[in-house]
């Protein structure tokens, strides 16, 4: 039987934003998600996604952007996404220490989420490791825009989830990139996937999607787990 997503609510600078916790009996660890820059956390990928990360014993915590959760189309800009991921994080740390749970708490997210919280980690917010669905290295058409500056100084366990077919990371550049940070980032083609992990000629709920992302994913985050004295 699925496990039942607790509505949350989480105090950011100007006011509060919506969350979505799932917890598994006894989570090995914790990721905190949040979500690209055109759609919300209650998208059916994330919610398939934190389906599929609770089958596994991960415990996530989902939450919405400020400008989101005003009904705002344009993204917050960087000090604003900081500032909720470093409160979301902490929410999702005191919600671990209710439950006495000892698992390391993760932070990662779709597209700009993910963008967000390896900004967020950079600027000093503390993190088991880093997740990215998507990783939104340089606008379509636009491979000469990268936003990689900030991810080589990155030393935490790191995995890009990445479609082969993402017009927002050219594939010889990613992998460049992820080269370059060093060992402890990773690098996982979804073969023919676009952006939204859509893979051509196969179609399937995107609810199923993030169901499917979350199984490299848990492995990933499980293969990393750290135990807490």
């Amino acid at each position: 039987m699925p496990i039942a997503e607790q509505p949350r609510t989480i105090t950011v600078a100007d006011g509060a934003v919506s969350a979505a916790y799932t917890r598994p009996d006894h989570p090995a660890a914790t990721l905190v998600v949040a979500h690209g820059a055109g759609a919300g956390m209650d998208h059916p990928f994330l919610a398939g996604f934190s389906a599929g990360l609770s089958d596994t014993g991960v415990a996530s915590l989902r939450f919405n952007f400020p400008y989101r959760e005003a009904g705002r189309k344009f993204p917050d800009r960087p000090p604003v996404a900081i500032a909720a991921w470093r409160s979301a994080m902490d929410h999702a740390a005191a919600l671990a220490g209710d439950h006495g749970d000892n698992g390391n708490l993760w932070a990662g997210g779709k597209s700009f989420g993910g963008r967000m919280a390896s900004m967020a980690v950079a600027e000093g917010m503390p993190a088991a490791g880093l997740v990215y669905l998507g990783y939104p290295l340089h606008p379509p058409g636009k491979p000469e825009k990268l936003r990689d500056e900030h991810l080589y100084g990155l030393t935490l366990p790191m995995l890009f989830l990445q479609g082969s077919r993402d017009t927002f990371a050219t594939p010889d550049l990613l992998t460049r990139v992820v080269s370059g940070i060093g060992t402890n980032a990773v690098l996982e083609w979804v073969a023919g996937g676009d952006h939204s992990f859509t893979v051509a000629g196969k179609k399937r709920a995107a609810f199923d999607v993030g169901a499917a992302a979350a199984i490299p994913v848990a492995a990933f985050i499980l293969s990393r787990v750290v135990p807490q004295p």
